[in-house]
Order: C-alpha cells, then sequence, then structure tokens
C-alpha cells in the first residue's frame, strides 16, 4: 500500500494547455494585489495622509524594484559558477525567453526581492517625503498574506518540493524520467529503504531510475511563512511600541521560520550546503539527508535577516520621532465619548 501522496493529475502549470499562460504567474498578480488591497485598509484606518495616485505611484515602484531584486540577486547566488552565463551575457538577465520559446524568467529569489523592495521603499518614501519607517511597517504587515499565493504558484508548477522523505506527508512529484538528478537508482540502499517504508513496489523497477515521496515543502512555507506570519502581524499591527517594529517583526520571524523549513526543503544541487559542521554530507546525499549542523544558501542568508531585524529593533526604538501615532485610536477615543453623551428623548 502506498504510504504517501501523488501530486494531483489535474493540476497543470498552463491556465490554457498550450498558450504560455501560467497559474505561477497569476499567482504574481493574485499576490500583488492582495498586499495592495491589506495595505489600502491600513491607510484608510489609520487615515495616514497619502493620496490614493501616490498610493498606486509606490505600488508600481516598489514592486518593480521588487522584481528587479529578486532576479539580479537569484543570478548573481544562485547561478552555477561553472557556467558564468548571466556574467557572460548580462542581457539574458531580463530576456523571458529560451531557444525560442517564452519562459518568462527562470529563478526569482525571495531575498533579493526583500532588498529590492526595500530600496524602492526608502527612495520612494524619501522623494515624496514620507516617514520610511510606517511605509515599511503597513507593507510589513501586507505582504505575508501575498507571499502564500507566491508559494502555492511553486506547488502548482511542482518546482521547489522538499526532500526524499518516508513520512506520511510525503508527496509523488511529477519528475521525468530523464531527471537523473531528482530520480534514484533502486540498488542504492537509503533508496530502497525509503522505497519500502513508502510502500513503493521495486519489483517493476529494478533496473530503472525510480521517483520518491518528498517533502511539499511549498505548502509549509505557503502555511507558515505566509499565513501564520500574516496572522500574528495583523494583530499586533495596531500594538505596535514604535515605528519600525513591525518591519523588524516580519522580518525575524519570516527568517527564523524559513531558517527551520529548510530542513525540509533539498539545496540546489549545484550549491549543496555552503556551511557543514560535523558530517559532510555528498552532493549525492542533499536529497534525503539534512544533518543539524549542515547550512543552505537559505538558511545562511535568513540568519542575516535575523540579525538585521534585531539590530533595525535597536536602533529604531532609539530614532527621533519614534513614537507611533494611533489614529484609529483617537476616531475609537471619539466614538466612547459621543456614547457618553446623554440620549435626548423626543
Amino acid at each position: 500500500m502506498l504510504l504517501s501522496v501523488n501530486f494531483p493529475s489535474f493540476i497543470k502549470p498552463e491556465i490554457i494547455p498550450g498558450l504560455p499562460i501560467r497559474w505561477y504567474g497569476l499567482m504574481y498578480i493574485v499576490a500583488f494585489s492582495v498586499a495592495f488591497l491589506l495595505y489600502r485598509r491600513q491607510v484608510r484606518e489609520r487615515r495616514f495622509p497619502i493620496t490614493e495616485d501616490e498610493l498606486s505611484s509606490m505600488f508600481f515602484w516598489c514592486i518593480l524594484a521588487l522584481i528587479i531584486g529578486a532576479r539580479v540577486f537569484s543570478t548573481l547566488v544562485y547561478e552555477p559558477v561553472a557556467t558564468n552565463i548571466y556574467l557572460r551575457k548580462p542581457w539574458l538577465i531580463f530576456w523571458p525567453f529560451h531557444n525560442g520559446k517564452f519562459t518568462g524568467f527562470q529563478g526569482m529569489s525571495y531575498h533579493g526581492g526583500v532588498i529590492g523592495g526595500l530600496i524602492g521603499i526608502i527612495i520612494w518614501s524619501k522623494r515624496h517625503r514620507y516617514d520610511i519607517r510606517e511605509i515599511s511597517d503597513m507593507f510589513a504587515a501586507a505582504i505575508p498574506l501575498g507571499y502564500t499565493a507566491g508559494r502555492l504558484g511553486n506547488f502548482i508548477n511542482a518546482e521547489l518540493y522538499g526532500r526524499v522523505t518516508s513520512s506520511p506527508l510525503g508527496m509523488i512529484f511529477p519528475i521525468p524520467e530523464w531527471d537523473s538528478a531528482h530520480r534514484f537508482s533502486p540498488k542504492i540502499e537509503w533508496v530502497r529503504d525509503i522505497a519500502e517504508k513508502s510502500g513503493i513496489d521495486l519489483n517493476s523497477a529494478s533496473e530503472a531510475l525510480i521517483n520518491l515521496p518528498r517533502h511539499p515543502s511549498q505548502l509549509y512555507e505557503a502555511f507558515f511563512e505566509g499565513i501564520f506570519i500574516w496572522v500574528i502581524i495583523w494583530l499586533l499591527r495596531k500594538k505596535s511600541p514604535f515605528k519600525g517594529f513591525i518591519t523588524g517583526l516580519y522580518v525575524f520571524s519570516y527568517g527564523l521560520i524559513r531558517f527551520f523549513i529548510e530542513y525540509f526543503r533539498e539545496p540546489d544541487a549545484d550549491l549543496g550546503y555552503r556551511i557543514q559542521l560535523g558530517q559532510n554530507v555528498s552532493i549525492k546525499e542533499i536529497s534525503y539527508l539534512h544533518p543539524w549542523g549542515s547550512f543552505s544558501t537559505g538558511q545562511i542568508l535568513c540568519m542575516a535577516m535575523i540579525f538585521c531585524a534585531v539590530l533595525w529593533w535597536i536602533l529604531a526604538s532609539r530614532l527621533p520621532g519614534h513614537k507611533m501615532t494611533y489614529f484609529y485610536e483617537e476616531k475609537k477615543e471619539a466614538q466612547k465619548q459621543r456614547r457618553k453623551r446623554p440620549k435626548k428623548f423626543k
């Protein structure tokens, strides 16, 4: 009996088969739309002095900066050193075609998107003379729920899946037979062990490469890095002790949660674990083995996020004008005063 779950066969990357319109691209639109609506709600409940035109302008430039940062960072950090194709041909960074076919941008880095988006926020806020801390705090409360849509897009694409597992949570993703990097020979001992625990029949696959169950890490991230963080921040957005606190809370909580979820993700085969303390893991073993003392590129970047968040909290709590102004509390107080007034009988 198969103890894992098969990837749903009805899920396809293309919205309409044969056309270059993918669910992943639609998920980006959903993500930006959700973030915009949540941001606008905060503006209205706080009665923040920003016009609709300024709000639209800010989102346009910040999203553009986010995409540029995500794409450039991906090519610099995750591109294999052996090829150096983007160093030799930098125009390909933003070239959405490959072998005459429209492919979009193959590779976007979350951490690069954060850096790019932050630069966009700083430039726009300075130019329009808004407090960077307040602008970024409202972004921090709006982004996580949109991020959920992006990870669901990864799931629909059947990409960025996790390590091999025999856990009941494991899912068999549609990996092509020719993909020898993600399929395994049943002659390997650990492959046979996981296959038997997962209820996979090895008799019919004694010679061919087999596909093993993997952690659906995209769904883990969609929930914990998206919905879970958003709920916490959304509930605390009106109780921030100082300007910039919510920004630090988002960076810290994302870095912390993503750090542990990385133990369920499979790192890039050409990069492996950047830091290995104790047990060394070979490139062939990273598909199923992630010791606690081994750290991937994503984990190193998450540690940097945690450090930056703590440093930002220290600085933001001491900057001039750090106290929050809660316009919605003033409105609530006014309503309370009106209720205390004696009612006139008609």
